[in-house]
């Protein structure tokens, strides 16, 4: 009788025991989903990293060669700070949730993710506005540190020349940590501008307009260069010292792009990347075609700062819509772009607030444009395809909100930075140069300074 049970048992068990792993064992279909949703989302974090040495090129180039290896200082340990920044307590601000405690506007005081094991397999928990994608969280924190990094490289090209080193440090600390998620949780944490529709795909606002508005405060707080602008009123120009930098800083940023808005998609969706993709380059080179333009009729000359300046315009116009625009419109967008930027440097210098690179006229301005394209062009409900205005409305407001908070607190923290430590080296140092002052070396050691370098220095 016994041996009847026991082999009545094991029977049940050998018949019980595929329908138990069918339901145990994970969907290999899912599975591979989310590996190579994970690899995309890494491959174009990548990308968006290389984009600081694009900065460091772009910005080196355009300024003098003495303040060349502190503009690559900062563009080097810039992402290092941030780094540390958005795992400390920018990404808990901005991703946490906080919609019952932060009425909309903050998330909780959530460092980023530790190494428990639960991390690192596609999680969703208590940053909820993240869990629209899959992939794990190590993941989504690595993929919006990189834009983070980027929004504070975008000040370092218009405070340069003559910002102290640890001053700068100290401010990007607390652009990453504290601004940047402020604006950020409200567009993409789930906070109010979530709520009411406003849509930055990949950070016309979120990162570029933040960037811009805090370089704008500095730019106002730290003044002109010494010898920008002259006691007539005038403006005098300040040549770049290596075109071929910047080119190539230019290049490498375009190529960046390519994970930045495209990699915003979070999942390797073949139609929707392949679309954001054509997108963003039409855009760039409809603005490279403007600007160089727009140049040639306004300043004489198809000014080659003035070409790869409208190229970037382009991409950060179409930062914002490149996910809902069609082809024809991102043209258009791009085209705009390039006009815009041209007369925005003219513009800043008109007014004298000194942007050495022109990050005001590029990430500023063309970011809030873009944003608004998304109320214009957008094929689902934008104003030139029969929308009506509500879209953008709600666009407009969202850069408002944004711009204004971002203002309030980046000068807060300028000021802070000022009143602890200074801001600005001294008169003699701006004049020898940052790199001997600051870093005690030169970029070019052996090089016979310029005429017009010697007579700056006496």
């Amino acid at each position: 009788m016994l041996r009847k049970v026991a082999a009545g048992l094991v029977l049940a068990l050998l018949v019980a025991a595929p329908v138990f792993a069918q339901e145990s064992a994970p969907d290999p279909v899912a599975t591979m989903k989310v590996a190579l949703d994970t690899v995309w989302v890494l491959v174009t974090a990548f990308l968006v990293f290389w984009m600081n040495a694009g900065f460091a090129f772009l910005e080196a180039g355009l300024c003098r060669a003495k303040n060349a290896v502190n503009i690559l200082a900062k563009n080097f340990i810039v992402f290092a700070v941030s780094s540390l920044a958005f795992w400390v307590i920018g990404f808990g601000l901005m991703f946490g949730d906080g919609s019952d405690y932060g009425y909309g506007m903050t998330g909780w005081l959530l460092n980023g993710p530790d190494n428990s094991p639960a991390m690192g397999e596609a999680y969703s928990g208590v940053f909820g506005s993240l869990n629209w994608t899959g992939v794990p969280l190590f993941a989504k924190f690595f993929f919006q540190l990189v834009f983070a990094g980027t929004a504070a490289t975008i000040v370092s090209g218009a405070v340069a020349e003559r910002i102290k080193f640890l001053s700068f440090i100290v401010f990007s600390f607390l652009l990453v940590g504290l601004i940047y998620p402020l604006g950020g949780h409200w567009a993409w944490g789930g906070g109010w501008l979530a709520d009411m529709g406003f849509l930055d795909f990949a950070g016309s606002t979120v990162v570029h307009s933040i960037g811009g508005w805090c370089a704008l405060t500095g730019v106002i707080i730290l003044g002109p260069r010494i010898g920008k602008f002259t006691p007539n009123g005038g403006v005098k120009p300040i040549p770049a010292h290596n075109m071929g930098m910047a080119t190539l800083g230019t290049l490498i940023l375009w190529l960046g792009w390519f994970g930045f808005n495209p990699g915003s998609t979070m999942a390797a969706d073949a139609n929707a990347i392949a679309s954001i993709a054509l997108n963003t380059n039409m855009a760039a080179a409809a603005g490279c075609l403007s600007a160089c333009a727009i140049a040639w009729v306004v300043l004489g000359k198809p000014d080659l700062s003035m070409i790869l300046n409208g190229t970037l315009a382009g991409l950060v116009a179409i930062t914002a819509p490149c996910s809902v625009v069609g082809v024809g419109s991102s043209v258009i967008i791009g085209l705009a772009a390039g006009v815009l930027v041209v007369y925005a440097v003219l513009f800043f210098d008109k007014v004298k607030l000194d942007d050495p690179v022109g990050a005001l006229s590029v990430h500023l301005v063309n970011g809030v444009f873009g944003t608004l394209c998304v109320g214009l062009f957008a094929t689902d409900g934008g104003l030139f395809f029969g929308g009506g205005t509500a879209k953008l409305v709600t666009q407009l407001i969202g850069v408002a909100g944004v711009g204004v908070a971002t203002l309030v607190l980046s000068t807060i923290a300028w000021y802070i930075v000022k009143l602890t430590m200074g801001l600005r080296v001294s008169a003699s140092e701006e004049a020898e140069g940052l790199d001997v002052g600051e870093h005690g070396m030169e970029a070019y050691p052996g090089f016979v300074p310029s005429q017009e370098a010697r007579a700056e220095v006496i």
